[in-house]
Order: structure tokens, then sequence, then C-alpha cells
């Protein structure tokens, strides 16, 4: 199958462009060629490797070279290689940015020559300044680019599954240290490379210690195992590149802290999942606040890398024909957003070191298959390729090697361009309107508000405050295009070709309930407004006389943690919730506000201040009737072994608010006894149907361990199991039928809702096709359909919420009181009433429709884009659906989405609080 190198025609095509004398690791070059399976696949860049006689290569430190069959690197390997690298050479150094979940540390790599290493605060300087227009006229910006340098962030193993870019860094990193390649001296002459060498170190651990106890042993490809561990870091699996707008992994915290320290001109990602190399341009469309400068660049570098690889006759190298370019918080996106540019690499990966035959006949990008020649694949790879670790290696370099000459040679432009999209942003935010973004003072949540002043300045985007308290975003600043981006509305064009990447809209203000205002001038004089240099909070305040102490409730996010710190304070604290409206003074108190008895003043103040919660003080006492008591749950997150992706980030959500809760799987739910354990239970969504829910994993490949042991030391967390495929089987979902039946309180998110709807623990769901409902990832309307709902508490009749594709389930209408919110504000056409003649009594009056005359209805989609929305409108998105003594609370959209729709959270906070009160 594998077809011979042309040894000797790539050694002489070395010689002749190379140039110079230096000895060559023979051994080096010979086993690249033996572990690369077609000559096409090895350009002759790549040979020639040096053999430095002070500096150790991969082979001569681990005795094997980078790529060879069978062979992985864990986090203290490659870490440990690197800080030999920089022991021997002045050329490199290494440094921690970040700390991992799990404690493993996070590098940053710098390689340049001598003359840069020396000067790097000079180099890193310039470019803080060519990054702020306003303090750098022209005139100071052309002296600076006569000097400055290009700074180029290389990001590895960010997804964890893709794991040949950790072990190509760390040759690459040999060869810019030692190789004196005309090529590689220019680059370490003219360019500063920045190396993140393992952005997440919890799943490149995992996955090689996965590799090494699994899938080493596995010679098919298609043979159905799973390829990866079921976790990568401590919460957050394949989205760790979906959290550019959070910020609140460390894998993203140390992404953006050598962004904002360097300001890289040119960021790139390292991926694998497209065969065989693909250069990031998207199909579009593009996100409408990138700069027309960086999408241009976009294009011109990958044209660059195409084109030198194809002169080095490497087929299958393409654009354009995958992902869009819309969704902007990816982590290599924080170039992107603050005017430097964002690439990123997808090359063809084994989840390993084996080689295997891969089939690519049925892969298809933008409609094309991945073997045909097109405009963006002048050279195409065929139907099968054999493929190995080495391969992937030798795409993954070439083409680093081709995008760093174009900066080493192309940097003063590169750098032009960078100041000029600062100067850009700014007259904008001058010239064009919205000229500002109010937060007012006044907001149902405070505490969201001073999230979102925080989370704008953990984007660098500026925050000023006006005397009478409110928050004020100026935009005539360098990442105005950021912060327009962020608080406006996304307006995803219908009429796109090919389907969104990803979510479709972000816009903060709706996704985290605060009322953001656009302001086309500025009415405030410039020199009272302060700017904000420290995180901000919201402090709440107590005021009244009495013994009680109320909480008006309007779904503020910290009143279900505080009422557990009241517990922990003190166990006998009574807290109570109003079923209906109650005056306390001057005040009148909407149905889910809570009264708390037995709580101290101080105690009170330290609650008011560190939940951002204003408490009134009253000595009015509503009727027994009028609340009931808050009894504060056991709660359990139920996770499954085949999909932990969303389970991680509900349970960041918990632990960020200070919720406690219980970890359980599919053996929790075989045991049985869960309500002598539990009162709720939380099924975060998961992607699967009934059949995975029940049966999980493919039994034939049990017993499979997730353990921790001395030889897989870091298996075993955030979760284990001594045998992982299974399921909890139909005696689990019958245990978790009596759970419910017996009082306890289930709580389905998305597509989790099959969980119960389709195994039979309820059988009055039914699944509901839309045809031709699209709903990519978008804010949209919701209107409730019982108001006096403890699940609605604190919301109004109509509001946002944010839903992407997934089921959809409804109920017969003599069950619709089961449905508490639907999707838009119009009923369904069995719920419409009757106005035409009925025989046998007298004709009536058709009623008057009083909200028509009074005002439009609210659009559906808010921001974003649904195609066909007229067939959800009127469909449940929370039910409540009895079961025995309990109850199935079943939401169909995610309320714990990214940790990004706060708003939507509280609708879960809700029936926590009210857990054994949610209907009669």
């Amino acid at each position: 199958m594998r077809k011979p190198l042309a040894v000797g025609l790539l050694t002489y095509c070395v010689i002749s462009f190379s140039g110079f004398a230096q000895k060559i690791d023979a051994e080096y070059d010979s086993k690249i060629k033996e572990y690369t399976t077609d000559s096409r696949f090895l350009p002759a860049s790549l040979l020639q490797v040096a053999d430095h006689p002070s500096i150790p290569s991969p082979l001569k430190h681990f005795g094997e070279v980078i790529g060879a069959p069978g062979v992985m690197h864990n986090t203290t390997e490659i870490y440990g290689y690197y800080q030999l690298l920089a022991e021997k050479s002045p050329m490199i150094q290494i440094k921690q940015v970040e700390t991992s979940e799990e404690g493993r540390p996070i590098y940053m790599v710098i390689i340049c020559n001598d003359d840069s290493m020396e000067k790097l605060d000079t180099y890193k300087g310039y470019l803080s300044q060519l990054a702020d227009p306003r303090t750098t006229n022209p005139e100071e910006a052309e002296a600076i680019l006569q000097s400055a340098k290009p700074v180029y962030y290389l990001n590895g193993g960010m997804h964890s599954t893709e794991m040949g870019s950790p072990e190509m860094l760390m040759e690459l990193a040999y060869r810019l240290v030692t190789s004196e390649d005309k090529t590689i001296k220019q680059i370490r002459e003219n360019v500063i490379v920045l190396i993140n060498p393992v952005s997440e170190p919890d799943g490149r651990d995992k996955l090689v210690d996965w590799y090494y106890r699994y899938t080493k042993a596995r010679t098919e490809w298609e043979d159905g195992f799973p390829r990866s561990a079921p976790y990568w870091g401590k919460y957050v699996f394949h989205d760790n590149n979906r959290d550019g707008l959070q910020v609140s992994q460390a894998i993203t915290k140390g992404i953006f802290s050598i962004f904002f320290d360097w300001h890289p001109t040119v960021m790139l990602d390292l991926h694998e999942s497209v065969p065989l190399l693909y250069i990031s341009t998207g199909t579009g469309p593009y996100n409408e606040q990138v700069d027309p400068v960086t999408i241009g660049e976009w294009q011109v570098m990958a044209n660059h890398d195409i084109t030198t690889l194809a002169a080095q006759g490497m087929p299958g190298a393409f654009t354009w024909a995958f992902y869009d370019g819309w969704w902007p918080g990816y982590g290599i996106w924080v170039a992107n957003n603050h005017n430097s540019n964002g690439r990123f690499y997808e090359t063809f990966g084994n989840a390993g070191a084996n080689t295997y035959m891969r089939d690519l006949s049925t892969q298809k990008y933008a409609g094309d298959p991945a073997t045909t020649r097109e405009w963006y694949r002048p050279d195409p790879p065929t139907e099968r390729v054999y493929w190995s670790a080495r391969n992937n290696v030798n795409y993954m370099q070439a083409g680093v090697i081709a995008s760093l000459t174009y900066a080493a040679q192309n940097g003063e432009q590169l750098l032009r361009n960078f100041y000029q999209k600062g100067a850009n942003s700014i007259r904008k935010g001058k010239e064009d309107s919205p000229k500002a973004f109010v937060i007012p003072a006044k907001q149902n949540d405070p505490a969201m508000a001073a999230y979102l002043v925080n989370q704008l300045r953990a984007q660098k985007i500026e925050v000023h405050q006006a005397d009478s308290g409110e928050y004020v975003v100026l935009l005539d600043q360098p990442y105005r295009n950021l912060a327009v981006s962020l608080l406006t509305e996304q307006k995803y064009p219908k009429e796109a070709k090919f389907p969104p990447y990803d979510d479709i809209a972000w816009t903060l203000g709706y996704l985290y309930g605060v009322d953001v205002q656009q302001k086309d001038s500025i009415g405030y004089e410039l020199a009272s407004l302060k700017k904000i240099e420290t995180e901000v909070a919201y402090k709440g305040e107590v005021t009244g006389q009495g013994n009680s102490f109320f909480i008006n409730y309007a779904a503020q996010n910290t009143v279900l943690p505080a009422l557990f710190w009241i517990k922990e304070q003190d166990k006998n604290a009574e807290i109570r919730v109003l079923k209906s409206e109650f005056a306390v003074g001057q005040d009148t108190l909407d149905a889910g506000s809570m009264v708390i008895r037995g709580l101290s003043a101080s105690k009170a103040k330290e609650l008011a201040e560190k939940f951002g919660l204003d408490l009134l003080r009253g000595s009015e006492s509503p009727e027994s009737d009028q609340t009931h008591l808050v009894q504060l749950p056991k709660i359990a997150i139920y996770h499954t072994w085949f999909n932990t992706q969303d389970e991680g980030w509900s349970r960041y959500t918990f632990e960020q608010r200070g919720i406690p809760y219980t970890s359980i799987d599919k053996d929790d739910l075989k045991a049985g006894s869960l309500k002598s354990k539990f009162d709720v239970i939380l099924v975060p969504r998961a992607r699967g149907d009934a059949a995975d829910f029940i049966h999980g994993i493919d039994s034939r490949f049990g017993p499979m361990p997730y353990t921790k042991t001395d030889q897989f030391p870091s298996h075993g967390l955030p979760d284990s199991s001594p045998d992982m495929t299974g399921g909890p089987g139909f005696l689990g979902i019958e245990n978790l039928k009596q759970f419910v039946e017996a009082g306890g309180v289930v709580i389905t998110l998305d597509n989790s809702t099959v969980m119960v709807a389709e195994t039979g623990i309820t059988r009055d769901l039914e699944s509901y096709t839309a045809s031709g409902l699209f709903h990519p990832g978008s804010v949209v309307t919701v209107k409730s359909k019982k108001s006096d709902s403890p699940v609605l508490y604190g919301f109004p009749e109509t509001f946002s919420i944010f839903r992407g594709n997934g089921p959809l389930y409804q109920v017969d209408l003599a069950k619709r009181d089961m449905m508490l919110l639907q999707y838009g504000t119009k009923p369904l056409k069995d719920e419409e009433p009757y106005t035409g003649k009925i025989m046998g009594m007298a004709s009536l009056e058709p009623q008057k429709d009083e909200k028509a005359e009074t005002g439009k209805e609210p659009p559906y989609v808010r921001s974003g884009m649904v195609r066909n929305e007229q067939t959800i409108i009127g469909q449940g998105s929370i039910f409540n659906v009895p079961v025995g003594k309990g109850r199935i609370i079943a939401f169909t959209f995610d309320p714990l989405h990214r940790f990004l729709n706060h708003h939507d959270a509280p609708l879960v906070w809700n029936t926590l609080i009210n857990w054994n009160n949610l209907g009669d």
C-alpha cells in the first residue's frame, strides 16, 4: 500500500535551494521518510533536519522522531522538551501563563533570534503602541513600523482528540532554533514566534492515557470504538473553543493572557478534522463587525499557503468550503475581535499515532465531495488514503512554515494593517451610529449588569460610569466593532446558501437579561465620565424597618445561592415564597418574592452585599395560605458516559453560582433508592436518542474502565467508572420513574427530554416534527401559558430565551395545562377560539382581540435567524408533567447553554426553589 519515496530527488531539491552547509541528521530524515506513506505527502522543506552538536532533537531526546507510529507524548514530556531547548538555546524561552482546572501549567514558548530575544519588551511595546491609534498618531506609527516585528502566535492542542499539533510543534521549535535554511533564518530574524504547545493540558493527558489504554491497539478506523476519553477539561469538552465570549475556562484565560500581553499580529489555531489540509477563510456569511482588512488577509494568507504547498507537490490543500466566519466566540477570535488576524488549520488526524486506511468517498464540504477538483481545491486527494501520524505532522508543519514565511516577508504590511484596523474602528465610533451604549443603573438584576460590564472589560472594551450610576460604552475606541457586535442584535441572512457553523446570535443584553440602550449621541459631559479600571460589583442594600426581610423577586441569578447561604449561616432561618402579590409599606412585591425570618440584621447586610440583592425590611406578615415554605432540595446532576459536553457546563454553572449538587451516572440509576438520596435530578442536554440514554456506550466494547491507575493517572476525573459501557438499562430507567412517582422532580434540558419522553417515564409528551424548521442558536420570543407557575416566577408574560436546533414535544389539547411556556405569542390552531356559527345556539358576537388593537406583538426572532418559524410558534418550550407524586419539568431548549444565557437560568433556579410546590 505504501509508495516508495523518491529519496534522491528530495535530497537534490533540498540541497539546491538551501544553499548552506550544516550537518544533517540522516537518521531523522530516514525515519521521516519511513513513516510518511506517500512521497507526495512529504515536502522537501521538511527534510535536512539539523544534527546540532548541543541542542538535542526530538529523536535524541525521546528516542524517536515526531510522528513515529505508536508514540504520543503527555504534557510532562512535552514541557520537559521545551525546557531543555530553552536551557540549550538562547533563541527560545518558556514561561507559564495560566494553570488548568486540574492544576497543570499552561505554557507559552517564545522563539526568535538573539536580537529580538534581547529586546522582547521593546518589540512588545511597539505592538502595544500600534494597538491604540488614539495614543499613537500616524507619524509615530510610521516610525514604529520601521522597527517593529510581527508576532505570530501558534496555538496547539485545543481539541484533545486532535493530537498532532502538540507533537508537531516540538519538531517545529527544534527546527526554528537550529536550522540554517534560508527560509527558517528569515522567520527567525523577522518574526517573533509564540507557541502555546498544549492549550488544554488536562485533556491532552487524558487522551494520551486513552490512546495507550485503548486506541493504540485498534487496527480499523471505522470500528465504532470511542476515539476519545469521556472528558477533556474538568468541565468543558469540545466547547472549549466556544468560550471566547464567556472567558470562563483556563484554556481561554491562557489564550487571552497571551494575546493581550503581546497583541500578536497573526494567530493560527491548529485543528484536525478535514482531509488533507483546510486553511480557513470560510464560506460566509462573515461577521459584519470584522474589519474588511482582516477578511482580505484571510484570503491572501490562505492562498499563499495553498500555493506554497502546491509548489512542493502536496495534494489535498483547500480553503473556503468549511466553516463560515460568523460566530465571534472561538478562542482564536480574540485576534479577529481585536484588530489582529485569527485563522485556523484543519489537518487530517487519526486521534493518535496509528496508521489507518481512511475513506474519503462520502465526505462533502459546501456540497462538494472532498475528492473533487474545485477552484478552492486545485489538487484533490484520492477517495482513499493510507494515512499516518507523520503525514499529519508533515502537512501541518509545512503549512505553518509557509504561513510564518509570509509573515516574515510581509511583516510591515501586516503591522500596518493592524494599526489601520484600530484607526478604522475609532473613526467609525466617531462618525457612525450608535455613538455609545448605556447600561441604566435601574435593572431587574443589577448584579448581572455589573457582570456585563466585567465581561466587556475582559474583552478590553472600555466602560465608563456616569455620576448618576449608569455605565457608558463610548464607541470611539479601538475595539468599537466588538462592542457593537456584543451589544446589538444579529441579523443572520435567511438566504445564506450553507448552514451556519455554530450559534448565530450572542446579544449580551438579551443573554444576560440586562437593559442596554443604543445612543446616537453622547448626552454626557465627557469629563464627568469615570473610566472603570477594576472589577465592578453591585452591592445590595437593606432598607426599611421590621423583623422580616423581603426579596422582591425578578428572576435574579443570585437568589438561589443566597438561600443556600442563609441555611448555611442559620439552619433555623425560615424562608417562604409568596404565591401572589403582597404589599410591604409602599412597595408591592410580585409572586415568587421571598420573606425571610430568623436572620440577623448583620447577616442580612452581609447577604445583600455578597449576592447583590436589595432587601426590604418590614413587619408585615402574609397569611400562611399566601406562601409556601422553601425546603432547599438535595440535587443530583446526571451525566451519561457517551456525551458529557453540556453536563460539564451545567456543573460549572452550579459551582459558579454556589449551588450544591451531587454528580451521578448510570450506576446510580441502576442502584435505585434515588428518592432517599435526592429531591431533584437534573439531566443536562446530551446528544443521543432513546437507545443511547438506555444502553449508553455499546457493551461489546466493555468492560471499559475510566479509573485512575498508576499507569493511567489522568483518568478517573472528574468522575470515574469501572465500566463506562452499558448505560442505565431498563432497570435504571424504571428506577428513575420510581423516583418521580415517589415525589421527586426530574428536570430535563433540550435533547435530554428524550430520556423521559421516549423511554416510558411519561407518555404525556409526544415528539413533534416542525416541518422545514431550521432553528440555529438564536434569541427568540416566548410567552407564558401559566403565568402563576412557580417555574415562571420573576418573568414577565412575554420575554426572550436562547434556543438552538433541538427536538420539540407536544401534549394533547386536554393536557395543555402542562404547557407552561410557548414559543412565540400566537396560540396553536386548536387553541384559537371558534367564532363561527353553532347550530342549536344563538349566534354570539365575535370577541375583539384588544391586544391586537393596542399594539404589535414582538417578533419571534429577536437576534439571529429562524427559517419557517411559523411551524414552532405556539409549541411548548417548558412542560410541567405530573408523574405519580412527582414532576417532570421538561425544557425543549437549554437554559444553561455554555454559561452564556444567564437570563434563562433562573427558570431552572425557580424549579429548584419551588421543587415541592410545582402544582396541585
